[in-house]
């Protein structure tokens, strides 16, 4: 699995889950909206830990500036 989001990108991910998670402290835990905002800020979440997007793969989208490991090019000396 070869990263797919950027630094910056990252960031915004937890931002969002961080807003996501204090709008669902807005709500009350236990309506059906603050369940859907944990479930979004989960994945967020996760998505910044590992700087893998699946739905980035889908569409073709990459935001990591780093080549992936397999497309470094060798030097040779």
């Amino acid at each position: 699995m070869n990263k797919n989001t950027g630094n910056a990108d990252r960031a915004v991910r937890v931002s969002v889950a961080v807003v996501a998670v204090v709008a669902a402290a807005l709500l009350g835990f236990g309506s059906w909206g603050s369940i859907v905002l944990l479930v979004v800020a989960a994945v967020l979440l996760v998505t910044a830990a590992v700087g893998f997007c699946p739905l980035y793969r889908v569409f073709g989208i990459n935001t990591c500036k780093v080549a992936p490991a397999d497309k470094k090019v060798a030097v040779h000396q």
